[in-house]
């Protein structure tokens, strides 16, 4: 067990570990299995660098903040922390492979998730608060625009403008879960439960129900769903919603998803953001992450939007814009495959 971080506190309060053995992660941390007199468990233990400190936090406040939730658990249980060394004990989960028709299970369990966040209290968990696209998003997808040669029509700009004004006042009354990828859902016998919360925030709702539709803008692997599924994915969030906030889900799922069209940063992987125009990137070239490329990711959001904007009128320009910016990479890039609609 060479490595393992299970220091004396943890050894006090939990018992001593016995055959640790490593789990495949992420660069950021290291995890591995244990067993526990209790049973099974996982340690996991952010490494060092630059903002793991607050991944940490905000791993430990949304663990906490929906562990409190009582019938249906919708994360593991936190058994033990060790913030001198940014360790967390956790329940082990059994992991099934998810049907074809998984999202439907999936957008109720983000909903029960989601209403974690609704006690007038969540902000004490010190959670940050959702940050959205902002007029550097705008310039962005204007410049992307202008260098594929679409026309930007009247009232375009203002409406993105106003939609990012619209984002930013949101309700922040839901725990999102930050990245609520494929891979990040365990289907267990017991239901779905979320795990890895380094990015949990306070937020609406709607921005992380929009990945059904937009296509899972902050992942590796992304699917689209065929309408009829989709349909049925979002009326069970719906239903979860009206059960566990007694009211109808606001509107606004149109933005959300107009929103992430917006963010360039949803082309590439979190170590990536925040450094270069990905927009513009994609006008030079294309690239891979996961199974599907850049472009393929922008086509699909592009289709939604402009479909979404015929819908609805304080979005009608964005969405036309969204229209022509599809055709131009249409006839420049003729043979980009819809996103695909099984799960890998």
């Amino acid at each position: 067990m060479t490595g393992l971080p299970f220091g004396d506190g943890l050894r006090a309060e939990l018992g001593a570990p016995h055959r640790a053995r490593r789990l495949e992660s992420s660069p950021r941390s290291r995890v591995w299995r244990v067993e526990l007199d209790s049973g099974p468990a996982v340690v996991k233990q952010l490494v060092a660098g630059a903002g793991a400190r607050e991944r940490y936090q905000r791993e430990v406040a949304a663990l906490r903040l929906a562990g409190r939730r009582g019938a249906g658990p919708v994360v593991p249980a936190l058994l033990g922390a060790d913030p001198g060394e940014r360790v967390l004990v956790l329940e082990h989960l059994e992991h099934g492979r998810p049907g074809p028709e998984w999202i439907v299970a999936y957008a109720a369990a983000l909903a029960r998730l989601h209403a974690c966040g609704a006690d007038g209290d969540a902000g004490l968990g010190g959670l940050p608060g959702w940050r959205g696209p902002g007029p550097a998003d705008v310039a962005a997808f204007l410049g992307f625009a202008g260098e594929l040669g679409a026309a930007v029509p009247a009232g375009a700009e203002d409406q993105m403008y106003a939609l990012v004004d619209r984002l930013g006042a949101a309700p922040a009354d839901s725990l999102l879960h930050g990245d609520p990828c494929p891979g990040n859902d365990m289907h267990t016998p017991a239901g779905i439960r979320f795990v890895d919360f380094e990015q949990a925030c306070l937020g609406s709702g709607l921005m992380e129900l929009a990945y059904l539709r937009i296509g899972f803008p902050t992942c590796r692997f992304v699917t689209a769903a065929a309408a009829p599924l989709l349909a049925r994915a979002e009326a069970a969030y719906r239903a979860v919603w009206r059960e566990e906030r007694g009211r109808e889900l606001p509107d606004g799922l149109a933005d959300a998803c107009a929103g992430w069209l917006l963010r360039g940063d949803a082309l590439v992987q979190r170590a990536e953001r925040e450094s270069v125009d990905h927009l513009a990137r994609a006008v030079r070239r294309d690239w891979k992450w996961g199974e599907v490329t850049a472009r393929r990711r922008l086509a699909h959001r592009l289709e939604v939007v402009a479909a979404l904007g015929a819908e609805h009128p304080e979005l009608s320009a964005l969405g036309t814009l969204a229209g022509a910016i599809r055709e131009r990479m249409r006839e420049r890039w003729p043979r980009q495959a819809p996103l695909p609609s099984a799960r890998p």
